[in-house]
């Protein structure tokens, strides 16, 4: 096994260190490395280093990426998120190859969901991405909204909603967008929390995150 490359050290390191400093075990917190669009000479490292969980944004691309791979015995540990948009007529292989998709937003998206889960008795877990911003570009249930889309999952469609997601927008502070995020699932019975990316992934675990996104601090940019 290889050593661990140096920036994801770091990016452990740190996730340790702002989980201490706000008075939480590091170990409540998931590390999803994002591997979207990396090759795969960059990923190999990381994985040889221990980590299991990795994020992907398309359904085509990640089961390109991984499809043959996860059936390697050798990364039978491997958890696999599907942290982008999600098409309602992509439910069917969503379900059948992530082992979480947090990008539910939309009840037509839901109730594709929940006929695939039902057809192929597979539950992936999941969680309602709420549009903190409102920014017109990004998908996401409104804020407004969440409660009760957060109800006709549960409640009419049978869905098991573990969590949430967020993304803030980019040019505003992104305390109040995770604080938001933590009382609308506090409200909904809802306790994990993915929020936070490589910019302010240790202000996102100050406001309870339960796993962080971290693509390009653990990978470097994308050339």
């Amino acid at each position: 096994m290889s050593a661990p490359p140096e920036a994801y050290a770091d990016v452990v390191a740190r996730i340790a260190r702002a989980a201490q400093a706000a008075g939480r075990d590091p170990a409540e917190i998931t590390l999803v490395a994002v591997s979207k669009q990396q090759p795969w000479e960059a990923i190999e490292p990381v994985l040889d280093a221990g980590q299991t969980v990795f994020g992907e944004n398309r359904v085509q691309e990640a089961m390109a990426r991984w499809g043959e791979r996860s059936r390697n015995p050798a990364l039978a540990g491997l958890t696999l998120h599907l942290i982008g948009p999600l098409q309602s007529n992509k439910a069917k292989e969503a379900v059948a190859f992530f082992d979480v998709i947090e990008t539910v937003d939309r009840e037509k998206l839901a109730r594709a969901l929940a006929e695939e889960i039902r057809k192929q008795g597979r539950t992936p877990r999941l969680y309602v991405q709420v549009n903190t911003g409102e920014e017109p570009q990004k998908a996401g249930v409104a804020p407004a909204d969440a409660d009760a889309f957060i109800a006709l999952c549960r409640d009419e469609l049978g869905l098991s909603i573990e969590g949430l997601m967020c993304i803030p927008p980019a040019d505003e502070p992104p305390g109040p967008h995770f604080a938001l995020l933590r009382e609308t699932a506090r409200r909904n019975g809802v306790w994990k929390l993915s929020m936070g990316m490589s910019g302010d992934f240790e202000t996102a675990i100050r406001f309870g995150a339960t796993s962080v996104r971290v693509g390009s601090a653990v990978f470097g940019e994308r050339g």
